[in-house]
Parts: C-alpha cells; structure tokens; sequence
C-alpha cells in the first residue's frame, strides 16, 4: 500500500481520513500543521470520493479568493501527489447498504458514505481503529461507532 511511494518511511499505522483532514495537506490553512503531524504517523485510507470532495474544496476556496492561481496549481497538484499513496475504499453494494443504514444519524448522505467506507476497511470492528477528521458530525458519529477519532481543528 505505501510501499508504492519511493523515498517515503513506510508507517506502520494506518488511518480512515476523511476528505475534510485532507485539505490541509493541499492548501496551507489552520489545521495544516497538525495534517502533517498525522500524515506522518498515519497511512491514509480514504473513500473512494474523496478525492472529488478534496477537488471542490479546493475549487470553492480559488472561487472565494482564499487562493490565486498559483496556490490553485500547487494545492491540485499536492492532491494528486497524496492519491498515489492513499489506498482507496471501493463503492460496492455492502457500502451503499450501510451508508443507507447510517442515515438514521444526523449525516449528510456524503458522510455517510465516508463512514460506511471506514466500517467496511475495518470488516465493521472499529475498535483500536483510528478515524481522522475535520467535521464534528461526522467525528461524533464515527466514535459512537467505536473509532478511536481524532478531530482535526
């Protein structure tokens, strides 16, 4: 899984990360330097989505002038740089299943996607399992479903 990305320490720990705790690996912001912490300690597991969500936040912040062009290039270009280490997590019908299940929470219909693509990395045993995060609702829901989650501020 890391072992693909040359010049980089392979990590023993591997970690569900939200697209929202991947931003800040893209553009600088707040939350980047606590990213970069966990990026190092962490291997990435992803939903298969994330990239696009990571994509249009991106575009959001270049269209509200948070970035200029420059910014815009280099934050896209660091996204494609983390999609060839991350391993991603499949859409399938186990996935939709569950997803379907989790909108008994309070959770927009992509994050119920992103955890159910995290239930399903773990085989549904999310004990000693890490989820990291940067949106309350879903941290919330992920350490009601027994992930060990660190909130990205």
């Amino acid at each position: 899984m890391m072992a693909r990305l040359a010049g980089r320490r392979l990590r023993e720990a591997t970690a569900f990360w939200d697209a929202s705790a991947l931003v800040p690996l893209c553009f600088k912001e707040s939350a980047s330097g606590q990213a970069q912490s966990y990026f190092r300690k962490f291997g990435q597991v992803v939903w298969w989505a994330s990239a696009v969500e990571i994509y249009s936040a991106i575009c959001r912040l270049y269209r509200e002038g948070k970035m200029a062009d420059l910014d815009k290039d280099r934050a896209v270009s660091r996204l494609r740089s983390l999609r060839d280490g991350w391993r991603e997590i499949l859409p399938d019908e186990a996935i939709r299943n569950l997803a379907c299940s989790l909108l008994e929470k309070p959770l927009k219909t992509s994050d119920s996607l992103q955890l159910a693509a995290s239930l399903v990395w773990c085989n549904q045993r999310p004990s000693r399992r890490t989820f990291i995060c940067g949106d309350r609702r879903l941290s919330s829901a992920a350490a009601s479903a027994g992930f060990t989650v660190i909130q990205m501020s």
